[in-house]
């Protein structure tokens, strides 16, 4: 029996969480690209958020989407990995044939309906359902939205600089999910300051993660929600802001990103939507002394 997905009410604006897949198994030592410390979770086991690791201590992470809708509008934050994608040099995330749409549908969203996609970065794993493969040819899944996105990862995703050995598990994505939507014509790129969108979004620069990362912010009625991209992985980093994932591509700028986004939401009513949480993805931080913890909602 399918599970019924959560809905999060901001204001009059509902969301919900369409997970594409989730990971588990992952090694934090790996993952935290050196920054992992053993004596964090052995020192703090018993007060962490259930969900986080599996039984032998191994990260889980999810990879997702999240279905926005207003009053007037359909709006996808982020659109995972996709189905069929070429991608030679990350095989882990090649040649996906995952129930996607289908789990779409499940949350009340067919591709026709979709207004905008809202696009923090242009990772692998955040712009793969942009596309699908017809005929052998890439085309929109969502012909009827307009794809908003940083312009600076547009920019860069697309030039010869991101097309190296440090960037090859983005080799061969702006090619196939997200080319196709630029030249359907069916784009809108956000500057390098940020900017507001549909009076309740607000795109923030949040870069380090990649070159032009933003968060976004949402504000219906007196609520506020921030969408937080790639800022964290995982809640282990909301407990350690200056651990980076092993995706992290600008390092400093990542950390400095991360302790702003939780200075900015801890203690206030701001429900945060993660990209990759496990669970429920969504939650809240709060303040620990120094520091900060994480609670799922």
């Amino acid at each position: 029996m399918t599970k019924t997905p959560k809905v999060y009410q901001v204001g009059d604006v509902s969301i919900t969480r369409v997970t594409e897949m989730v990971l588990g198994g992952i090694s934090p030592e790996i993952y935290f690209d050196g920054s992992w410390n053993p004596a964090f979770l052995e020192e703090n086991r018993n007060c962490l958020p259930a969900g986080l690791i599996d039984g032998d201590s191994q990260l889980i992470v999810s990879i997702g989407t999240w279905v926005v809708k207003t009053p007037k509008h359909t709006i996808l934050i982020d659109t995972a990995t996709g189905n069929d994608k070429n991608l030679p040099l990350n095989p882990a995330l090649a040649n996906l044939q995952l129930p996607y749409l289908e789990r779409l549908q499940e949350a009340g969203v067919s591709p026709e309906e979709v207004d905008y996609v809202l696009l923090t970065h242009l990772h692998v794993d955040h712009v793969g359902w942009n596309t699908k493969l017809v005929d052998g040819q890439w085309v929109p899944t969502f012909p009827n939205a307009t794809y908003v996105f940083p312009l600076a990862e547009q920019q860069y995703y697309s030039s010869e600089a991101s097309h190296n050995k440090e960037n090859e598990a983005n080799f061969n994505v702006y090619e196939e999910s997200v080319l196709p939507v630029v030249e359907a014509g069916l784009t809108q790129t956000i500057g390098p300051e940020g900017g507001e969108l549909l009076d309740i979004f607000k795109f923030i620069p949040t870069p380090g993660h990649s070159i032009g990362q933003m968060s976004i912010s949402l504000t219906s009625g007196r609520e506020e929600a921030l969408f937080g991209a790639d800022v964290m992985h995982h809640p282990f980093q909301v407990f350690n802001p200056e651990w980076n994932s092993m995706y992290c591509e600008f390092t400093e700028q990542a950390r400095i990103s991360r302790r702003r986004v939780l200075e900015s939401i801890a203690d206030r009513p701001v429900i945060y939507f993660s990209s990759h949480f496990p669970e429920s993805a969504a939650g809240y931080v709060t303040r620990s002394g120094d520091g900060f913890k994480w609670n799922f909602v």
